[in-house]
């Protein structure tokens, strides 16, 4: 039986008070979502958001979530949101957790006064999950030009 008392590096520094981490983790939830509940969402309803993909219109037709709609990160502005309702809420996506465009995109979404949240993981995230992307640029309409 191990008599060594030494503390992890895991619990080097103590979890934090119960309340404390259960307002953090509440916060999270409401900047953050997963690919498993985007995913849902969009299968079976509702989905109540528009899906942006904020790569480049190339990452975009290379593969991507069926039914996002391609609006690069540097393009978000209030003529390139035009044809949404102000209310409209939005999740975004990037690469994966690797890449900030979506930090970026949703950073820029607030300053408009939209109401956003991230897609954790991104692209890497969704296909880890085993879901498929789609391929091909936007169809005519579902494309928004910066």
């Amino acid at each position: 039986m191990p008599t060594d008392t030494a503390t992890s590096a895991v619990m080097a520094v103590a979890p934090a008070p119960p309340g404390e981490a259960a307002h953090h983790f509440a916060a999270l939830l409401a900047y953050e979502t997963d690919c498993w509940d985007v995913h849902d969402a969009l299968a079976n309803g509702p989905a109540d958001f528009v899906l942006l993909d904020v790569r480049s219109a190339q990452a975009y037709a290379a593969g991507h979530v069926d039914g996002a709609v391609s609006l690069p990160h540097r393009g978000i502005s209030e003529s390139t949101l035009a044809g949404f309702g102000p209310d409209t809420s939005y999740v975004v996506y990037c690469a994966g957790p690797h890449c900030n465009g979506a930090d970026r995109a949703a950073r820029r979404l607030a300053e408009l006064g939209r109401p956003v949240k991230k897609m954790i993981g991104g692209v890497t995230g969704w296909l880890d999950e085993g879901f498929t992307l789609v391929a091909g640029a936007a169809p005519s309409g579902q494309e928004i030009q910066s």
